[in-house]
């Protein structure tokens, strides 16, 4: 596993796991998974980073919030999925692989399931994993927490969406710093 920490734009896959209409209103600090996901959603356009979204077995929980939908570039992937673990889906994987992405920025629901396993999964590609604290949550902040820690211990970065952003621009000044600015705040 790489334990790099410092993200770099062009090397940079930002993937959003199953914030869906059904699933969200039942987690942990709800409000703020999708405040942040948002944000990651918006700055895949500005940074012009590749964005993949996934929503687990939608008949049952709905598809992806439509404020989030709305809020990210029309090139982002959303690809449906019954497995937990987004690499265990061909599709999915496909488009992960696909991406040529050395490292891969997680934010969704929930922490101890899907983006647990897919976390684990990716990294066990030698991709590099970073996981946002504040854009993702479980039912119980218990799950949550348990989950930040196990990854960690995998040698995943876990991080928080200001970090991961203000790495990926590396240098205040110029239009996507303004716009990556006025997100955050």
């Amino acid at each position: 596993m790489r334990h790099e920490s410092i993200l770099r734009r062009n090397d940079t896959l930002f993937l959003i796991i199953d914030v869906q209409q059904k699933l969200l209103p039942v987690v942990a600090d709800s409000a703020e998974v999708l405040k942040y996901s948002t944000i990651i959603a918006q700055a895949a356009g500005i940074l012009d980073i590749p964005l993949i979204i996934s929503e687990q077995y939608p008949k049952g929980l709905g598809n992806t919030v439509e404020s989030l939908l709305e809020a990210a570039p029309v090139s982002r992937i959303v690809l449906e999925k019954t497995t937990f673990s987004c690499m265990q889906n061909p599709e999915l994987a496909k488009a992960i692989t696909a991406s040529m992405a050395s490292q891969v920025v997680i934010c969704g629901i929930e922490a101890h399931i899907c983006v647990c396993q897919t976390a684990l999964d990716i990294a066990a590609t030698g991709t590099q994993v970073h996981i946002l604290s504040d854009a993702v949550s479980s039912r119980k902040i218990a799950n949550k927490t348990n989950a930040l820690a196990r990854l960690s211990r995998f040698g995943i970065n876990v991080s928080n969406t200001e970090s991961a952003l203000f790495e990926l621009l590396t240098e205040a000044g110029g239009e996507a710093f303004k716009s990556i600015s006025k997100l955050i705040k």
